[in-house]
């Protein structure tokens, strides 16, 4: 590979590395708006099928990145850009709580009590939602890896989808769970969100597969990569 073509891997390895970083950041910020999507009218725990936080919106976005990063770039530089993501998420809770204690002024339409009901729970939100996401992200990148070894990079629908549909049950269970544990969320409405959350999940995962065929036929084409070939950024 030329200097010139390893210049244009890392720029698009760092825009991938951007988008993934502000959909982490963005859903631990809007997660307490929640919203309904009823396909189908069914009730499951006492909650409608597909009443979910918003937060839950830009999650998928985050696996099918790593996977695609995964797939090109290599286990160790999806590992390090989910790190840098938590990072990221905790400088962005520093700055939340820093404000919310900088007092607002008489005239400000965003007042203290009204800033408090919006991030108020951020911290807690933010830190059930990180131990919850670095466990399902390395659970999905160690399953991602496993399954393109054992297809020796073949069948890249299989292990897209059965490394996220078990990371997402992780991630979803975990941050339900802590979330109800912190009482932001009443326990009746556990497994009705856990299913509801996961159920969305594995839906958005099937449609985002043929994405990820896009982009990885995308990389193989304009940096001549063979299958199961990663680009080596040193």
């Amino acid at each position: 590979m030329t200097l010139k073509d390893k210049l244009a891997a890392q720029r698009i390895y760092m825009l991938l590395a951007a988008l993934f970083i502000t959909s982490l950041v963005v859903s631990n910020l809007i997660f307490q708006k929640f919203f309904y999507w009823y396909p189908v009218d069914i009730e499951i725990f006492g909650s409608k099928l597909f009443e979910i936080s918003v937060g839950i919106l830009p999650y998928p976005i985050t696996f099918l990145i790593t996977d695609l990063i995964s797939e090109i770039y290599g286990k160790k530089k999806a590992n390090q850009v989910v790190v840098t993501g938590i990072f990221a998420s905790l400088f962005s809770l520093l700055i939340v709580y820093t404000s919310s204690l900088v007092p607002a002024t008489s005239w400000s339409k965003v007042d203290n009590e009204l800033f408090d009901t919006v991030f108020g729970n951020s911290i807690l939100a933010v830190l059930a939602s990180m131990m919850a996401y670095l466990s399902a992200q390395f659970v999905d990148i160690q399953i991602y890896h496993f399954w393109k070894q054992l297809t020796k990079g073949k069948h890249l629908w299989l292990r897209n989808n059965f490394s996220t549909w078990l990371s997402q049950f992780v991630d979803t269970f975990s941050v339900i769970l802590l979330l109800c544990l912190f009482s932001i969320i009443e326990w009746d409405k556990f497994w009705g969100l856990v299913i509801s959350g996961f159920l969305f999940k594995v839906l958005v995962a099937a449609c985002d597969t043929p994405f990820l065929y896009i982009g990885v036929h995308l990389f193989r084409k304009r940096f001549n990569l063979k299958v199961n070939e990663e680009i080596d950024l040193m």
